[in-house]
């Protein structure tokens, strides 16, 4: 608000100095300046509308893995009480993040993308009050992927040309959900539902981490963050080498624990990137 002021109290001083200066007549030029200006601003509204969508649309995609991993992991604890009080805060973080894109967006397609995607959000939470099963738990797997597939929609009709601090901010959200999604297969491969294309799946989201965690190495850093970095690319470096094992060992609850402390260091070099956009 106080921007806008500014710029509206800005643009009142030019006019009324161009009227005190011979007070010349509108030019095609200054038509064609007064339109640029009018231009930028709505690109300027737009372009805050879609970083609100983004950012609504990356939250989603890191919950529908939370989620299904969260829920497969009740196969495995019997703090079932605890899990399932986790589940309902992330349902209701994952409503609230469809919220903000219904309130924002201007497109169609996405209006309509959120529909199915609420009634999915729905169906997930129908599942947590009925008997653990394994069909149950096939069936959260399938709604975590149709609420990814649909928040990708969204996303990819609001996308624009991300600046370089953008772009960093963009990767370490996506290593966050790379994180999440590489744990739900994990524990989905060991509870029953160890199948080619679930392991294909986490091969690909395993190479898709890989790929960022060598970009946000090779970015230069204050001292205090580059010992973030280097802490988290040596934190996956042990996370991995447990999975190469994971065949022979499994060990939910350390991988859950040191895959929280991975995602508290992104946290901390997504927090550096937003701040310096």
């Amino acid at each position: 608000m106080k921007k806008f002021l500014y710029v509206s109290f800005l643009a009142w001083i030019l006019s009324t100095g161009i009227q005190a200066e011979e007070k010349k007549p509108v030019t095609e030029e200054s038509n064609s300046t007064t339109l640029s200006v009018k231009e930028t601003k709505e690109v300027n509204v737009v372009t805050r509308r879609d970083i609100k969508i983004l950012e609504a649309t990356e939250n989603i995609r890191l919950l529908t893995q939370q989620i299904a991993k969260e829920y497969l992991f009740l196969f495995k604890t019997p703090q079932q009480a605890l899990i399932k009080n986790k589940l309902n805060k992330l349902l209701v973080k994952l409503s609230n993040d469809l919220r903000v894109i219904s309130e924002t967006t201007k497109d169609k397609d996405s209006k309509d993308i959120l529909e199915f995607l609420a009634y999915s959000k729905d169906q997930i939470s129908q599942t947590l009050t009925e008997k653990l099963d394994n069909e149950q738990a096939a069936l959260m797997l399938d709604y975590s992927e149709t609420l990814l597939e649909g928040a990708d929609s969204i996303a990819a009709a609001h996308t624009y040309d991300f600046s370089k601090e953008e772009r960093m901010l963009m990767r370490a959200k996506q290593t966050e959900y790379l994180i999440e999604r590489i744990m739900k297969y994990y524990m989905a491969l060991h509870v029953g539902f160890d199948n080619p294309t679930n392991r294909d799946q986490m091969t690909e989201a395993i190479a898709d981490l890989k790929e960022n965690l060598e970009k946000i190495d090779a970015y230069v850093y204050p001292e205090k963050i580059a010992l973030v970095k280097d802490e988290t690319v040596k934190g996956w470096s042990v996370i991995e080498n447990t999975l190469a094992k994971s065949k022979t060992l499994f060990i939910p609850k350390l991988m859950l624990i040191s895959t929280a402390y991975l995602e508290e260091k992104i946290e901390v070099i997504a927090l550096h990137h937003s701040q310096n956009q």
